[in-house]
């Protein structure tokens, strides 16, 4: 269980012939970071959804012979005062949640993502854009050569810079000038590590990225990829959806309230570390936990640890 302050991901696999076969794979969207760096707080309200969805994902466990899980919850575990009421509430559930930091994050993530490509020379830059951080790592084959969190994220950048409520063209381009200004001056502060361990290819994997390729895919530019060209052509469009709604050719309705969010999140990372196209991984961080699960069952209790030991190893041995 990858638990994400956006969404909640479920994802069930079975080790056979050498491979991971995936049984069951669910996601939904409980926003549980929602509010959280304003009040430091989960709100009852993200608290109530958040533990629905952990009944449900416990409900199709039963349906299966899991013998052994693994739940991390992730940036907003890390920032909330109230995180452990979550995660004793959690327990009496039946659900054991492990939180996890923003580096042991991006070594699974890139474990993730490594899991659907070819084993080659190439270095790459993988990003993960969550709910409310982004991990940043450079890697040549399974070695990893910069790992990093940052706390930049689709929700906490919706929440700080596009309240919720009525919109006008002001707010909104305001919105649009600060967000993207404050995300690459994030971004920025490692720059100058990201350019020195130098990369061939960038990937990011996840909600935004997903949402955003597939808009810019559906208005005429090249699938599976954003590019900066894309994505400031694209701009007007966004802001007239922003102010006078109606529908956007590849948005989906449950993601909408994340898009300009999203756009100043991304673009302020590409123009950071001048990135003028990005590839869509469909694989991430609960991929890189089952994998690590199923290299790591002879000698690691996942279901009861907390301090997840060996992941500081090198990345080779995930």
């Amino acid at each position: 269980m990858d638990l994400g302050s956006n969404s909640f991901h479920l994802l069930i696999g079975r080790w056979r012939d050498g491979e991971i076969e995936i049984v069951e794979r669910c996601s939904e969207r409980v926003l549980l970071g929602e509010g959280v760096r304003a009040s430091g707080r989960i709100s009852d309200a993200a608290m109530a959804r958040g533990l629905n969805c952990l009944s449900t994902f416990h409900a199709l466990m039963r349906q299966h012979p899991v013998e052994r899980y693994w739940a991390l919850g992730t940036n907003t575990f890390r920032v909330a005062r109230n995180a452990g009421d979550f995660i004793d509430a959690a327990a009496e559930q039946g659900v054991r949640i492990s939180t996890i930091s923003g580096v042991q994050e991006a070594v699974l993530i890139y474990a993730g993502v490594l899991s659907a490509l070819p084993e080659d020379e190439a270095r790459r830059l993988v990003v993960d854009i969550g709910g409310g951080s982004t991990e940043v790592i450079v890697g040549h084959g399974s070695d990893r050569l910069l790992t990093q969190s940052l706390p930049v994220g689709s929700v906490t950048w919706r929440d700080s810079y596009f309240a919720q409520g009525e919109t006008t063209l002001d707010q909104v381009e305001s919105g649009l000038e600060q967000g993207l200004a404050d995300a690459r001056s994030s971004f920025a502060s490692i720059a100058p590590a990201v350019r020195a361990a130098g990369w061939d290819q960038a990937l990011a994997s996840s909600g935004t990225i997903k949402m955003l390729a597939g808009i810019c895919n559906a208005h005429g530019f090249a699938e599976g990829e954003v590019s900066q060209e894309a994505l400031l052509t694209l701009r007007p469009l966004f802001v007239t959806q922003a102010v006078s709604g109606g529908e956007l050719a590849g948005l989906k309705e449950r993601r909408r309230d994340l898009l300009l969010a999203g756009w100043c999140v991304l673009l302020g990372l590409m123009q950071a570390y001048e990135i003028e196209k990005i590839c869509f991984s469909a694989t991430a961080l609960r991929e890189g936990m089952l994998d690590f699960m199923v290299r790591n069952q002879r000698t690691l209790n996942i279901t009861q640890e907390a301090d997840l030991p060996g992941l500081r190893r090198p990345a080779q041995e995930l």
